[in-house]
């Protein structure tokens, strides 16, 4: 490969990291051919971007860009697919459901600005809100305490009044 292809291709990838919030490496030794293609079909059916990659020059990519990703460069070994998602869980879900066949294994991922190394931080990072999922929980919990004194409110209006129309009604002793 010439030495102009291999700038190009660092700064398609540092410009794909910066465009991404989060990303995963995987290692997709063990995959062939059919295998990759069905991974990557069911990625982009989850608005996730797979690309298989030279392990060299995704770190020099990531070298290239603002944020310090030296705890990821002992993962950059093998064979080397990486996950690009604007949903910090969604590849994590992705390749919950298909390690079962033992492939692809997570190395490590950046997600929600920290490191993830190893293939035992998979249920953790399954288990990362998402930025709408939080906003909904918030909601929830805000809406909480007004649905709780607006049903008070109600039921305590109708015992006063209640209470009210039982005194009115009853004759003078």
């Amino acid at each position: 490969m010439r030495k102009e292809d291999k700038g190009k291709i660092i700064e398609l990838l540092a410009a794909t990291v910066k465009e991404y919030s989060h990303f995963y490496l995987v290692d997709t030794t063990a995959m062939d051919a059919a295998a990759t293609s069905s991974l990557r079909a069911e990625c982009f059916k989850a608005g996730i971007k797979l690309m298989v990659v030279k392990n060299t020059l995704l770190h020099k990519a990531l070298e290239s860009l603002d944020i310090d990703y030296s705890p990821l460069y002992g993962c950059l070994k093998g064979t080397t697919g990486v996950m690009f998602s604007n949903v910090a869980n969604a590849p994590a879900k992705l390749i919950k459901d298909k390690v079962k066949d033992g492939i692809p294994q997570l190395k490590a991922a950046y997600a929600e600005e920290g490191f993830y190394i190893g293939a035992e931080q998979l249920d953790t990072l399954v288990a990362i809100k998402s930025k709408n999922e939080v906003i909904a929980e918030i909601i929830a919990l805000l809406q909480s305490p007004v649905k709780n004194v607006v049903s008070a409110l109600q039921s305590g209006g109708n015992t006063i009044h209640g209470v009210l129309k039982t005194l009115a009604e009853r004759p003078e002793a």
